[in-house]
């Protein structure tokens, strides 16, 4: 039932999760949907892909600090892909495990009882996240979720 779905603010899985901007979690059940996406590394790492695939445009740019130079990198390569086929955004639902109950945390977020997910999807707008998180959110409400897809 959607009203006892709950809800947590940070991200639910990806190593580099911590750098994605965008970020929903939700438990349903005995389910956790994870969605990521908007990975914006540190700047090192940025500097890095524009070498790799434009270094002139590193060159040119190198010099700007700050919100210039992220407006700039932004305007050229965008966030960084995490998934196949240039996707932005993924979508994965493992098994909910125990609640953090960390002293300093204590989020409630539920780690996993084995990081091997049961389904994932990726998509390349906010909006296609949002809404696949959603229904993927009622399909593990439904029960539906038994094994990788």
């Amino acid at each position: 039932m959607k009203s006892d779905w709950k809800w947590f603010g940070s991200a639910g899985h990806l190593i580099v999760g911590q750098w994605c901007r965008f970020h929903l979690c939700t438990q349903v059940g005995d389910y956790y949907v994870s969605t990521v996406g908007e990975y914006w590394p540190e700047r090192v790492v940025r500097e890095i892909h524009a070498k790799v695939h434009d270094p002139n445009w590193l060159v040119t740019n190198g010099h700007r600090r700050g919100d210039d130079f992220d407006a700039a990198y932004m305007n050229k390569f965008g966030f960084e892909s995490i998934g196949i086929d240039g996707d932005i955004y993924e979508t994965m639902v493992f098994r909910a495990g125990e609640p953090c109950a960390i002293p300093d945390c204590d989020c409630g977020l539920p780690s996993p009882n084995d990081w091997s997910d049961l389904l994932c999807r990726r998509f390349k707008t906010r909006g296609q996240a949002t809404r696949g998180h959603m229904e993927i959110c009622e399909l593990a409400d439904s029960g539906k979720i038994e094994a990788r897809e």
